[in-house]
């Protein structure tokens, strides 16, 4: 009849309940739950298994005695009663691993010293060569624990954390333990997806912890294969033929796994270097063909290519404890949640994060939580089935305005038609264009001196300053008419314009926060979604008038290397990079602007790895610059005297010194695109003997800016001679 042993199995906290269902699959008999481990009775068959197959415990512990210790000496006493050469060899290594507290015991070193001097002395009063005490790999590791006075001691069996596998030598930033991603993936049922024939897919996958539990998982293999020390192997009770044969049977399944067809399992990151240390350990694990990796942004999820009738997406995305800041990455997660509704309808999703409120921002419904500790960071694993049912519009309907408008005067009327006529004329091009902002008025009347933009139905009024000439109260009947005729035509409440007057600003106020609502909006440019705030700023984070550089910039950014000087909010950015930039480098002096220009970053999925942001003075900027480019946007200010720089910016006087700097930075075959909307502007005419330089004014003018008298934008697309 095999002998009975009692274990303790520990794991992290949150994994007892699925750890105890594991036990028993791999023939352990379950006796009772404590907080971060569960006891267990079995065979020294079992033992081995469970060292060789479960993939959610740390250690596997064999108990070997529990008694009460009030002091040092009864702890002293107490380890040295077990008969210890039953267990070690004479002259063979030994490590004590104590932990524990009591009034004589007030440091764990000090318990470690007195359970050693124990286990010695026992040798040593049998005439036996006493234990050499190791650090690292002993013969014979031994887990003492006191707990309020009661004293475990144990031989640790696994000898060293079995969430350690052996295939990951390197890790991405903040990586998962392998068992904690175990455990997520049985919480998310990756084993019934899977044997369904269902996908797995990690948009985020860093070190490729998901994919490698995933895969063996699917596939049935052994997670303790590849270890090469265990913590029995010097132990003398330990039967190395029984052990060798469990090691035989699981290569023998996991050859026969190797020749099967298994469902596609796929990993993306942003970061190249994170992405290639993923396929470091997928090869390490010998896993090549069935995990792959590619180097891959956010912004770039999609549907894989594959016959799979459902999938699940796993992924433990940055959450603000670790790695950046939570304003950008709520626009993160609402880029994770879109992707999800617009590809993903049918499979699973899992996101397991350190701030649950982040998971609120992805726009979905979360059908089930469970609770986790990721090293000391309460987490939850979010669950998702992504069904159109569960998906929440983020977006708050302005709704019927039931409030009757008073009457408009004439002049009101005069104005409200001008603005039906301008959009009227402007329908067409906007759909064939897709343009989903642009600027419906211009002081296109000389008594009504505003410029009106649209914003995906969110009205913004630019007051221009009137002369002095005209008395106020002729100014403020004005611009009632014109709140009142936009709030008509846009039909919307005259409390959701937003309305400024638009001064020239001297140094820095043209920078300072107006209002400080802090709200911000989401609207759609191209391919890109980018952040404006109506109402806190001079301006909305959204030059229309930049739009077709922009746009152009879309299309000539792929693979390019692609720099943003006075970047603002790093719209262009945003666009360079869903245009498939190979990275981008957006300067501005602002840390309110690059606060923003992250958000757009994040909001369209592109990560920090290749879409860095740097606060600093453009023009020292570029005199410390070493990198090359191939394609820059040149976009300075009209005028800056910020006290963040040296000197006074003059564009009209500076923009020689500027482009020639730039141009430094260019890669031969790149392109600089200059730009300005300094009122009449003349480029220096000396610029034309050292570089070619392309008049791109007229061209990039679109057709809600092309009725001005005189020209508001400049560009130039400026290239290295051949």
């Amino acid at each position: 009849m095999k002998e009975v042993f009692t274990f303790q199995a520990t794991c992290p906290k949150g994994l007892e309940g699925l750890l105890q269902e594991e036990a028993r699959q791999l023939g352990m008999q379950f006796e009772k739950e404590t907080v971060g481990a569960v006891i267990l009775q079995g065979s020294l068959e079992n033992a081995y298994r469970f060292c060789l197959w479960s993939r959610l415990a740390n250690r596997l512990l064999l108990v070997l005695s529990r008694f009460t210790a009030p002091d040092d000496n009864t702890l002293y006493e107490g380890v040295k009663a077990v008969n210890w050469t039953e267990h070690l060899a004479a002259g063979a290594s030994l490590l004590v691993d104590f932990s524990g507290r009591s009034g004589a015991i007030r440091n764990s070193h000090f318990g470690a010293l007195r359970c050693k001097d124990a286990v010695v002395d026992r040798f040593l009063e049998a005439g036996l060569d006493r234990p050499s005490i190791v650090k690292q790999s002993p013969d014979l590791k031994l887990n003492i624990r006191l707990r309020k006075g009661e004293v475990t001691v144990a031989i640790d069996l696994s000898g060293d954390s079995l969430h350690r596998r052996g295939y990951r030598l390197d890790g991405g930033m903040a990586p998962l333990k392998e068992n904690l991603a175990a455990a997520l993936l049985l919480r998310a049922d990756w084993p019934g997806i899977a044997s369904r024939g269902g996908a797995l897919l990690d948009p985020m996958c860093g070190s490729g912890t998901f994919l490698i539990e995933g895969a063996m998982m699917a596939m049935g293999i052994a997670p303790g294969l590849d270890r090469k020390y265990w913590g029995f192997e010097g132990w003398l009770k330990h039967d190395a033929s029984q052990w060798l044969a469990l090691i035989e049977q699981a290569c023998v399944e996991r050859d026969l796994a190797l020749t099967r067809q298994f469902p596609p399992i796929l990993g993306f990151d942003a970061n190249g270097k994170t992405a290639a240390i993923a396929r470091q350990n997928i090869a390490r694990a010998g896993l090549n063909s069935y995990a792959t990796v590619v180097r891959q942004e956010l912004a770039s999820l999609s549907l894989p290519n594959t016959d799979a009738p459902e999938g699940l997406l796993i992924c433990n995305p940055p959450y603000g404890e670790r790695l950046g800041d939570e304003a950008e990455l709520s626009h993160l997660y609402r880029s994770l949640g879109s992707a999800m509704k617009r590809d993903f309808v049918g499979w699973r999703g899992a996101v397991f994060t350190g701030n649950p409120e982040l998971g609120k921002r992805m726009g979905i419904k979360s059908g089930r939580q469970y609770q986790f500790l990721n090293g000391e960071i309460a987490s939850k694993l979010l669950l998702f089935d992504i069904q159109s049912d569960s998906f929440v519009d983020q977006h708050s309907a302005p709704g019927e305005i039931s409030r009757a408008r008073p009457a408009l005067s004439p002049g009101g009327q005069m104005f409200a038609n001008r603005l039906r006529k301008n959009i009227k004329r402007m329908a067409k091009w906007k759909r064939k264009n897709e343009v989903h902002c642009y600027r419906v008025y211009d002081a296109d009347m000389p008594e009504y001196a505003v410029a009106i933009d649209d914003y995906q139905g969110n009205i913004h009024i630019s007051e221009y300053a009137a002369p002095a000439s005209i008395p106020e109260e002729d100014t403020q009947r004005r611009l009632r008419d014109v709140v009142q005729a936009c709030a008509e035509v846009f039909d919307c409440d005259e409390r959701q314009i937003a309305i400024k007057e638009r001064r020239r600003q001297k140094g820095t106020k043209q920078y300072q926060r107006r209002e400080q609502e802090n709200q911000y909006l989401e609207v759609k440019e191209g391919a890109a979604t980018v952040l404006i705030n109506l109402k806190d700023f001079l301006d909305t984070g959204l030059f229309l008038d930049h739009r077709p550089v922009r746009l152009e910039i879309a299309k000539m950014a792929k693979g390019k290397r692609f720099l943003n000087l006075f970047c603002y909010t790093a719209v262009a950015s945003v666009q360079a990079g869903v245009g498939g930039a190979k990275h981008t480098t957006s300067v501005d002096m602002s840390h309110t602007y690059l606060q923003w220009a992250k958000n757009n970053l994040a909001l369209n999925g592109l990560s920090d790895a290749r879409h860095r942001t740097e606060q600093g003075d453009c023009v020292q900027w570029l005199a410390n610059c070493k990198e090359q480019y191939d394609l820059i946007l040149l976009d300075p200010p009209t005028f800056s005297n910020s006290k963040r720089m040296e000197g006074v910016l003059d564009t009209q006087r500076d923009h020689a010194d500027l482009i020639a700097a730039s141009m430094a930075r260019l890669d031969k075959e790149g392109v600089l695109i200059f730009s300005t909307n300094k009122r009449d502007f003349v480029l220096d005419a000396d610029l034309n003997e050292q570089f070619d330089i392309e008049d791109r004014c007229r061209w990039s003018l679109d057709e809600d800016f092309k009725g001005r008298s005189k020209a508001i934008h400049f560009c130039w697309f400026i290239r290295h001679k051949a």
